[in-house]
């Protein structure tokens, strides 16, 4: 199958990820079909969909028309067997679980037309693993979305041990015509590239707060406005070629042996989950908000990558 022969996008999940990954191919110019065994589900996903465009209009990165029509592109079908049978791609965002994932592949390798490639937005599983029962090895491919996929450009594109080379060819191929940034990750390891670096800073960070060393507010001031800003523009290796490497290497052999190598979430924060502080979906976490609140959260953190999204990447 070639990139001019896909017509027809199936995503399975319209939660977080699959309402926003919907987005993109629809404006892309693909027919997508968003399946979601929750009809309320598929709904609240609509609605998200379209707030989304509009702020896409706002700010100048489509026409009115073209949201419309971008909109009118995407179906819903809470049935998964009708939302795939004429399928070119299938990209599943469902729950970050092995027996789900595995189950639902196995399905969708039953019902799928011969040449549809399933795609997986897993953010640390091996598709080898919950993939491993498919027929079809060589059309199995990750592509792992960042949140907000209809905002955040890189996508990690990530082989299994059977993926072909026109599998991953034409995933990476079809993410950069959609405006995305694909990244090809060369070796399958658990949580790929970009989860194990997020992790490692945030292992720290965690260490940092339980520690009392700063507050969960200044914690994330400082990454804001040092690392969190010069990484927008340039990545950790190139940062530290510009800052000279005689340097971060011997910041690295006195920090290393100090910094968190802990193997476990520490305490407070297991205590934290525990205790049913979640976040915006709970209301409460690091930091504790209205609705309201966590709602204006949402806006801002969306205008302003919205706007390092036209700055650095949207042409």
């Amino acid at each position: 199958m070639k990139l001019d022969d896909i017509r027809n996008i199936s995503i399975i999940g319209a939660g977080i990820m699959g309402h926003g990954i919907a987005q993109v191919f629809a404006l892309g110019g693909y027919a997508v079909c968003l399946n979601d065994a929750i009809p309320e589900a598929l709904e609240r996903a609509m609605v998200r969909i379209r707030e989304n465009l509009r702020i896409f209009t706002a700010n100048g990165f489509v026409t009115e028309e073209e949201a419309a029509v971008a909109f009118g592109r995407i179906t819903t079908e809470p049935n998964l067997d009708q939302s795939v049978k004429n399928a070119d791609i299938v990209i599943e965002a469902v729950k970050e679980n092995a027996a789900i994932k595995q189950a639902l592949f196995e399905h969708l390798d039953a019902v799928c037309p011969a040449h549809t490639i399933l795609a997986s937005n897993s953010s640390s599983l091996l598709i080898s693993e919950f993939g491993s029962t498919t027929k079809r090895q060589d059309k199995m491919v990750l592509a792992h979305w960042y949140n907000p996929p209809h905002i955040v450009p890189a996508v990690e594109v990530i082989r299994g041990a059977g993926t072909s080379d026109e599998t991953a060819d034409l995933m990476y191929d079809i993410l950069k015509k959609v405006k995305k940034l694909p990244v090809r990750i060369n070796k399958e390891i658990p949580g790929y590239l970009l989860n194990r670096i997020q992790m490692a800073l945030v292992r720290e960070a965690w260490y940092l707060w339980q520690a009392g060393v700063a507050s969960a507010e200044d914690i994330d001031l400082a990454v804001k406005g040092s690392i969190g800003f010069r990484l927008a523009s340039i990545g950790p290796l190139l940062t530290s070629d510009l800052g000279g490497q005689d340097t971060f290497c011997a910041v690295a052999q006195y920090l290393f042996p100090l910094i968190s190598d802990a193997h476990t979430p520490p305490e407070s924060y297991v205590k934290m989950v525990e205790g049913g502080d979640l976040g915006m979906k709970t209301g409460k976490g690091f930091y504790n908000y209205s609705k309201e609140e966590w709602d204006a959260v949402i806006e801002k953190r969306d205008k302003e990558f919205l706007q390092r999204l036209k700055n650095l990447y949207w042409e």
